[in-house]
């Protein structure tokens, strides 16, 4: 048998039954922000999206809506029409829960959905998710009458993520 592994920092280990609850460090703020973030749930870059969101636009706590793909969701692929239903859905519900006001969009660079999902060649790859984000805009526009949405796209640069405005008009 195996032992138990050591209790992660900030977790204490309850005898015998593993690792225990979890105490998060940080404060709860119960102020909401009124801006939600569609982007893809790949996690090797989800902590830049966090800290481009917070410290490059100021928005500590916006509201997720994560899923492959992100935005291209929302873009009227065939192949992602149930994934654009539910997102319809969560932002629809946001707008009216959370008084949204504004939704940031964010492509990035070698997204799987594109390469396996829609079977993007690379080379078209990065001009076809920066229309997709155009699409994106006006189809949140159009169905939640929502008007403050901003763009990005997120590339690889010398070991980090580099978040590139995109113009939506």
């Amino acid at each position: 048998m195996c032992p138990d592994p050591a209790p992660a920092p900030g977790r204490a280990a309850a005898p015998g039954s593993g690792p225990g609850p979890f105490r998060s460090a940080l404060t709860y703020v119960s102020e909401r922000m009124h801006v939600a973030a569609v982007y893809c749930s790949d996690g090797r870059i989800g902590e830049h999206f966090d800290d481009f969101l917070q410290n490059g636009l100021g928005l500590p706590r916006y509201d997720r809506v994560a899923l492959p793909g992100g935005p291209a969701c929302l873009a009227g692929y065939a192949e992602a029409r149930v994934a654009q239903d539910g997102a319809v859905d969560e932002l629809r519900f946001l707008i009216t829960a959370h008084e949204l006001t504004r939704v940031v969009l964010i492509q990035h660079e070698g997204c799987a959905f594109y390469q396996q999902r829609l079977a993007v060649p690379a080379v078209h790859m990065e001009k076809l998710q920066r229309a997709d984000l155009v699409r994106a805009a006006y189809f949140i526009r159009h169905t939640t009458s929502l008007e403050r949405i901003d763009a990005y796209f997120a590339r690889k640069a010398d070991g980090a993520i580099l978040f590139e405005p995109v113009a939506l008009e």
